[in-house]
């Protein structure tokens, strides 16, 4: 039986046009790109002509991007890297209470340094309250840190009003206070030009886009200052130490361009499916959406189902080899309750029976309706022998 893949908000596949890109730097392009030889020189264009690739779709210069390991470490050198670099000029950060873990967990290591954190709550739906960012700003805020789209419940904050709250704020008052976003699973969905969302600083990753994992990029406006987190033959500007690796980061542009040029048809295609997934799971009894009913990714669909565990239901998923989560894929093996539910009012017990789907290039009308046949009945199984009576 062919796999139904529905967990693509955790990592996607190679593209093979990405794959065919990427390949002559596995093998015979190998050089190290700061080389001075032509070996090196040709790893080294191939970078640089990537980074100017990136930069076109984010609409911005090729030095604002420096290129990571990962979606994680961008967020933590945006987080760390302006808390370490700022803090002569305060000490105060700002983030919401739904922040993916590499924000959340990088916050909460400098508030245990002596930073203060201010964790914004969120509404039903999941969006930020935007009167509590106002009155949480002060003079000593050096950053402000709010995802785009939310990785669990696909929720997208108005990024843009955001930025224009925070940019207000600094030429007010005179404090650091800049906006960076974890715009990991925005990518290939939503407008990712910097100027128009206003952000100092955006995070991207080569895993949610069809690219290879293991890289990333952060944006960073010129004027921005940061610390490094990672140190060594001064590599990324002085930013990331370490040899670049030439095939990851030309994989990751190539799947940048192709997920930005196709990204309208696309997500119109995906929210034609997601509708009509969410549509026919809420018909299961004791059932209800977690996120914003519209303000939402096009390929995400969140649902708690009563009287069921999350963890049971996605085992017994994958044995009709369907392919789903309990939530985030970052903290999946957890057992406690996700701080994002539980950051919208869910319950614990209700955050526990969490449910996530997320579409992708290859799921099909007929995929779904295949789930759509096993999941009712997969319910039925689990709450006949469960414990939850909820």
């Amino acid at each position: 039986m062919k796999r139904t893949y529905l967990d693509y908000a955790a990592t996607t596949y190679i593209d093979p046009k990405v794959l065919k890109k990427m390949k002559p730097y596995l093998a015979d392009k190998f050089g190290n790109p700061s080389s001075l030889h032509a070996a090196g020189r040709e790893a080294r264009f191939a970078i640089e002509q990537a980074r100017i690739d990136v930069a076109k779709v984010l609409g911005c210069e090729g030095k604002e991007i420096i290129f990571t390991g990962s979606g994680t470490e961008s967020c933590n050198l945006a987080v760390f890297g302006i808390a370490n670099f700022y803090k002569d000029k305060g000490n105060h950060i700002i983030i919401s209470k739904i922040e993916h873990p590499a924000v959340l967990e990088a916050a909460k290591k400098l508030e245990n340094q002596g930073f203060e954190v201010s964790y914004l709550n969120v509404d039903a739906n999941g969006l930020v309250d935007i009167n509590e960012l106002k009155e949480a700003l002060k003079k000593d805020t050096i950053l402000v840190s709010i995802i785009y789209a939310n990785n669990e419940i696909g929720t997208i904050q108005p990024i843009a009003e955001i930025s224009e709250i925070v940019k207000n704020f600094r030429q007010k008052s005179g404090a650091v206070s800049l906006f960076h976003t974890d715009a990991c699973q925005a990518a290939g969905a939503l407008d990712l030009d910097v100027k128009k969302l206003g952000v100092d600083l955006m995070t991207l990753n080569g895993s949610k886009i069809y690219g290879p994992k293991g890289v990333g990029c952060l944006y960073i406006s010129k004027g921005v200052n940061l610390e490094p987190v990672i140190v060594g033959g001064g590599q990324e500007s002085g930013l990331r130490g370490g040899t670049e690796n030439a095939a990851l980061i030309v994989g990751f542009a190539e799947a940048l361009k192709m997920a930005d040029k196709i990204k309208i048809s696309e997500s119109k295609r995906l929210a034609g499916l997601r509708d009509y997934l969410i549509k026919n799971i809420l018909k299961i009894t004791r059932s209800r959406l977690n996120g914003h009913p519209e303000k939402r990714l096009s390929n995400n669909i969140n649902v708690s189902i009563k009287g069921v565990e999350g963890e049971a239901l996605a085992l017994m998923l994958d044995k009709y080899r369907i392919c789903a989560s309990t939530g985030s894929a970052c903290s999946s093996r957890k057992l406690a309750p996700s701080h994002v539910l539980l950051a919208i009012g869910i319950t614990p017990e209700l955050a526990h029976s969490s449910l996530r789907l997320t579409l992708g290039r290859k799921t099909t009308k007929k995929e779904i309706n295949y789930v759509l046949k096993v999941l009712p009945e997969v319910v039925e199984k689990l709450r006949e022998i469960s414990s939850i009576k909820i």
